[in-house]
């Protein structure tokens, strides 16, 4: 039995039944809904036959080579899905809702599956959640804090203690300079890491606050979709302030000696605003091993571009918060009392 359902029906629906995305494997790692699996109906390069027979030939060709291309798997592709779950209720998907995903369905159907295809497929999962960034109601507390404040740790003890948080630097693979791809795996595309944002949401209770790292909107070489970056730039922020030297022994703790080439790439990054000579100072102090003043050198630069923006930034309410040790598991002990108190 096959049965088309909207996506808002699609979100109603237990957890355990499983999604396949029949989209071809570069569609799929471009974006995809986090839960699903990769059930490809066409490998990228039949994809690309199909669709030039259907622009130079006619739609009756271009349906028939992709028949030729799909019967040989049809076996395999019951097979994948009995291999992957024991549900016998399955979800699919396509790009727009339309044949491939109406062929699988169909096809898992007569392997004795009940199927749910998403009318709109990945489309109108992608509207449907840029949409929600805008109208869901967000209680979001930024965490705020020039470079080495220690706010990721600080997010990490907060979610210890009971609290909710976003970690968008986890969500990127990135920490957000131009020194934040060291060390991380490589980011998301821009689409994925809004579905990833949007999924990480969804795992909240969204009538309790939420606590986000302040951040540019660009994370590395993602975006903070519109929606949830408005509702950002609403909130409250609880800026955290420690003495330089601390915040570069939290600094240097992300990086080690073994990893100058990448230091050095991320240096020559910023050099236009960094300045020659000190691009240059801080290459020499590299070369010496001498992590502590290089790493001296881009603080300063960071310092300088963090007040910039704080200084243009439109929260309703910023308060400054100064501590003398990075102490994240107290200073979260301190934030707690402090936002039931104050906010």
């Amino acid at each position: 039995m096959v049965k088309k359902i909207d996506i808002k029906s699609f979100f109603e629906l237990p957890k355990e039944i499983p999604l396949f995305d029949v989209r071809t494997p570069a569609e799929f790692v471009k974006g995809h809904i986090p839960e699903a699996q990769n059930l490809a109906l066409f490998s990228d390069e039949e994809r690309a036959v199909v669709g030039t027979i259907y622009k130079q030939e006619s739609p009756k060709a271009a349906m028939l080579q992709g028949l030729e291309f799909v019967g040989p798997k049809m076996r395999s592709l019951i097979e994948q899905v009995e291999a992957s779950t024991k549900s016998r209720t399955v979800s699919v998907h396509c790009w727009r809702g339309g044949k491939r995903s109406g062929s699988v369905g169909w096809l898992l159907g007569m392997g004795g599956f009940e199927v749910n295809t998403i009318a709109g497929g990945y489309k109108a999962y992608r509207n449907h959640i840029l949409q929600q960034f805008h109208d869901l109601d967000l209680n979001l507390i930024l965490l705020g804090g020039k470079t080495g404040a220690g706010k990721t740790k600080i997010l990490k003890a907060l979610a210890k203690k009971g609290e909710q948080i976003i970690d968008l630097e986890d969500l990127a693979n990135h920490k957000g300079s131009a020194f934040g791809f060291i060390g991380e795996a490589p980011s998301p595309s821009v689409e994925q890491f809004e579905n990833n944002l949007f999924e990480a949401l969804m795992q909240l209770d969204l009538s309790k606050r939420i606590w986000v790292e302040n951040e540019s909107r660009r994370i590395g070489n993602v975006l903070i979709p519109q929606g949830f970056w408005e509702q950002m730039q609403a909130s409250s922020l609880l800026n955290i302030e420690l003495p330089f030297e601390v915040r570069l022994a939290v600094s240097l703790e992300n990086y080690t000696t073994e990893e100058n080439k990448e230091l050095q790439k991320a240096f020559y990054n910023i050099r236009k605003r960094l300045g020659g000579q000190n691009l240059q100072n801080a290459l020499a102090f590299l070369e010496e091993g001498n992590l502590k003043a290089a790493a001296s050198i881009a603080l300063k630069y960071y310092d300088k571009q963090y007040q910039y923006m704080l200084d243009k930034n439109e929260s309703p309410c910023i308060k400054y918060l100064k501590f003398e040790r990075d102490e994240p598991v107290k200073t979260a002990d301190y934030l707690i009392e402090y936002v039931n108190r104050e906010l």
